[in-house]
């Protein structure tokens, strides 16, 4: 039998740790761990606990989950997902920059809090679909609805750097996760088996050197690859 995904639980508000306990521990492939209430017990108990995942919150008294997430990246201590109101873009981007692995609002449906904390311990990374739209516009440095139109393969102007590494498959899938697409829903656009599309996935991530999905929804766009008109939906967060 597999062993059921182990999560740490950090947020000063113990009414909200009791909620995200609550909703967590009634799937069987998920237990919850531990707890903490600001960064620094955070980095003590994922030292203690080696959990699979950290569910983080961003604004806490001493420590916060910036700060805390920079160390526990630092040291390998699982994926972290931040939890946020979504009230301050700083908080967010400077926990993209520290290594977060994703980001979900605290209001999100318990649906969502589930498939992330499954996702992360996949090895994915995956954004709120609230925050997807302004996490590419910051890191690429332009408004999505300003882009210029862009052909999927560049005709007129050099391929990307690691463009020519990946194979047409690759590249079909590596546009559709720029999209926001998910490995199920590239599996039915290509007709593919979903267990393929995660290997595309891996590869394409392996080839250009990218950490995980998210940056690989950040490249796709920073390079302008998909046409106007196909930029991630807002609907749909880049996940597995």
């Amino acid at each position: 039998m597999t062993p059921p995904i182990r999560v740490l639980l950090v947020d000063d508000q113990q009414l909200v740790r009791s909620g995200f306990r609550l909703i967590l521990s009634v799937e069987e492939d998920l237990e919850v761990v531990g707890e903490a209430d600001d960064g620094a017990a955070a980095l003590t108990q994922a030292r203690a606990l080696r959990p699979d995942v950290v569910l983080m919150d961003v604004q806490m008294p001493g420590v916060d989950g910036v700060e805390a997430t920079r160390a526990l990246v630092a040291e390998g201590l699982g994926p972290v997902i931040m939890l946020t109101t979504f009230d301050r873009d700083d908080y967010l981007f400077e926990a993209l920059d520290a290594g977060a692995t994703g980001f979900l609002l605290k209001n999100a449906d318990p649906d969502a809090l589930v498939d992330a904390v499954r996702a992360a311990a996949s090895g994915h990374a995956l954004l709120a679909p609230e925050v997807t739209l302004r996490v590419i516009e910051r890191m690429t440095g332009a408004p999505t609805g300003e882009r210029e139109p862009a052909t999927p393969v560049p005709t007129d102007t050099p391929d990307p750097p690691g463009w020519s590494r990946l194979t047409e498959r690759e590249r079909e899938v590596l546009l559709l996760v720029g999209e926001g697409l998910s490995n199920g829903e590239i599996a039915a656009r290509l007709v593919l088996g979903e267990a393929t599309v995660k290997t595309h996935v891996s590869n394409c991530l392996a080839k250009l050197h990218l950490r995980d999905r998210v940056r690989a929804v950040v490249w796709v766009h920073r390079h302008r690859l998909l046409p106007q008109g196909e930029e991630t939906r807002a609907e749909d967060p880049p996940h597995d």
